[in-house]
């Protein structure tokens, strides 16, 4: 057992089941741990790295920052706060106002209060109710653990917030619409849920019927924003225009950051809502490099050849592989494979690390796959060979 290991086991609350690694450094989409041995990373830190590790564009921009200041509070005026407020708004091109806070949990928390405040009239509760989807996932937060449609996560916390409704299925929401609800909220691909797609059509539908039920859409973009799913939002994606957005993971490169974004912009009032470390100068920052970055990698084509050449790959490893798998599921860099059992799906991710590959889990069953949106083909080509590697045996 390492030191590290030591030490993480006597002083860490167990609540990871830790794979039996350790990193050290990075490169873009490569990871080396502490015995030198490399890994393409087919995770990006489970979505969060959007530009690689190690990005050298992001750390400048976060050591040029750090050595002005880090923190003042958000009592004041802060420059990268408005500017990466007004990239996000520009690139989603929705006519929007953004709240920073420090994680995708806090953006749905977020969401939730001002869907919950906008169904209010006068201070007085008329509409309280939200709606979301079974097998979604919104975070780990009281609240957001209600929100969440899966039963096992309910476990333990009670008593939970009250004025959640769970629908099975997009079409099945309009049933369940009443005098009461004053939003819906879906990811628009499941993510921890088993990168399970929404049907487009279906989505609109929800949209417009929302729309004339004067009921909010909020979509929780957390794990499909900032160009996961080859457009800025998935929300563009999906042609849709949603009243409340929320975003995180790979908008900071690795630094924390959630981001609540709406078209209500007279709904929340000061004192209403607040963060103290949320959108400061060291993560607004780091997300103004990042959106750069990866503006600049759409505008040439860059990140469309990355998509399509991942993907080519993906499907020849599905192809190839037809007794592990069942379908091919996901949009862009967000992709997962059905294995045929839990089984197949745990021995897989068991020698994918030892052949140096990370890959991840989603739901019961699905392989998932959230590389860096910068990688290479170099990365893809070795990924992919370490992966062929790992079920050959299976």
């Amino acid at each position: 057992m390492s030191n590290t290991q030591e030490l993480d086991k006597k002083y860490v609350l167990p609540t990871y089941a830790r794979a039996d690694v350790e990193f050290v450094s990075g490169e873009n989409a490569t990871l080396v741990d502490s015995n030198g041995k490399k890994y393409i990373d087919f995770t990006s830190g489970i979505g969060v790295v959007s530009v690689g590790h190690a990005n050298k564009l992001v750390n400048e921009a976060i050591c040029k920052q750090i050595s002005n200041l880090t923190h003042t509070s958000n009592l004041y005026n802060i420059a990268p706060q408005a500017k990466v407020a007004q990239k996000i708004v520009n690139t989603s091109g929705y006519e929007m106002q953004c709240f920073f806070g420090n994680s995708g949990a806090e953006a749905n928390e977020g969401a939730i209060k001002i869907a919950r405040k906008y169904g209010e009239i006068n201070g007085e509760v008329k509409r309280y109710k939200i709606i979301t989807l079974q097998h979604s996932f919104h975070g780990r937060t009281i609240t957001t653990v209600k929100a969440t449609g899966q039963a096992e996560m309910h476990n333990y916390f009670g008593p939970f917030p009250d004025g959640f409704v769970y629908a099975d299925t997009i079409s099945d929401i309009e049933g369940l619409l009443d005098n009461h609800t004053t939003a819906v909220m879906i990811e628009l691909v499941q993510g921890e849920g088993g990168v399970q797609p929404q049907d487009k059509k279906e989505v609109q539908a929800l949209a417009k019927l929302l729309k004339s039920k004067n009921v909010l859409l909020i979509v929780d973009e957390v794990q499909t924003g900032v160009y996961r799913t080859g457009e800025f939002l998935a929300s563009q994606v999906y042609d849709i225009k949603p009243d409340i957005i929320t975003l995180a993971k790979g908008l900071g490169g690795g630094v924390p950051i959630g981001v609540v974004m709406t078209s209500l912009k007279d709904v929340l009032s000061a004192g209403d809502h607040g963060s103290t470390f949320g959108g400061n100068y060291l993560s607004s920052s780091a997300a103004c490099s990042v959106i750069d970055i990866l503006n600049e990698l759409k505008s040439k084509g860059t990140l469309d050849k990355t998509i399509e050449y991942f993907n080519e790959k993906l499907d020849a490893f599905f192809n190839n592989n037809k007794k592990l798998f069942t379908k091919k599921v996901g949009i862009g860099l967000m992709c997962g494979l059905r294995a045929k059992d839990g089984d197949i799906l745990s021995t897989i991710l068991s020698n994918a690390k030892d052949e140096g590959v990370m890959v991840l889990k989603a739901g019961k069953n699905t392989l998932r796959f959230l590389p860096p949106l910068t990688i290479t083909k170099e990365e893809i080509d070795e990924g992919f060979n370490s992966l062929n590697r790992a079920v050959s045996s299976l």
